[in-house]
């Protein structure tokens, strides 16, 4: 898939005021600092499309990035913020399991890992929220170029293994790297794979 054309379209805490869901979407989440806005930069082409932060849990807001005319890029606020307050919390952690659960456009769940740590719990716990709602996700490892390949394998692997103790087969998953392109083909390819297959879902307003 070649981009063309990205442009952002709207930042939303409301679910009823997001875009009508007649296009397919593709929701991006991770923990904060997971270096998510440097990846949808990345894979749309455009810099400064998502806006990048030194403060982790920066993104509050539920953002679409129209691509091609065709489908969106939805970026989610980060979970596991370092600085918000219990109630902010829960608020956005309702506001994001809606949108995961009920939007009836969103195709796959992009769930971003940095590839240079151990398998961290928040990231296995949402790994199996997905799960048991049945959403269809992929694991997104960032950060590649951080460290040696040999580590993030075997990060990688560990990650794996640690979902098998409660999925029969771990999703799959690809490797990238904002700095150097890595990945850039794969995850748009694999966007552009459900694309084909993608049928405006029938609304009951």
């Amino acid at each position: 898939m070649i981009v063309k054309s990205a442009e952002f379209i709207c930042s939303n805490t409301q679910i009823s005021k997001l875009p009508p869901p007649v296009k397919a979407e593709y929701a991006f989440i991770g923990r904060s600092n997971v270096g998510k806005s440097s990846l949808i930069n990345m894979l749309a082409g455009k810099k400064g499309l998502a806006k990048t932060s030194q403060t982790p849990g920066k993104t509050q807001l539920i953002n679409h990035f129209l691509i091609n005319d065709n489908w969106y890029i939805v970026d989610l606020p980060g979970y596991g913020y370092a600085r918000a307050s219990k109630s902010k919390k829960a608020d956005w952690s309702k506001f994001i399991h809606t949108y995961l659960d009920k939007r009836e456009s969103l195709q796959c769940v992009m769930v971003l890992i940095d590839s240079r740590l151990e398998p961290q719990k928040i990231d296995i716990e949402f790994c199996n929220w997905l799960g048991e709602k049945g959403l269809s996700f992929v694991l997104v490892f960032t950060k590649a170029d951080k460290q040696s390949s040999i580590k993030t394998d075997q990060n990688i692997a560990k990650f794996r293994k640690a979902l098998l103790a409660t999925f029969e087969e771990v999703p799959q998953h690809f490797l990238t790297s904002a700095e150097t392109q890595l990945g850039h083909d794969e995850v748009l390819a694999f966007i552009s794979k459900i694309n084909q297959q993608f049928t405006i879902p029938e609304i009951n307003f």
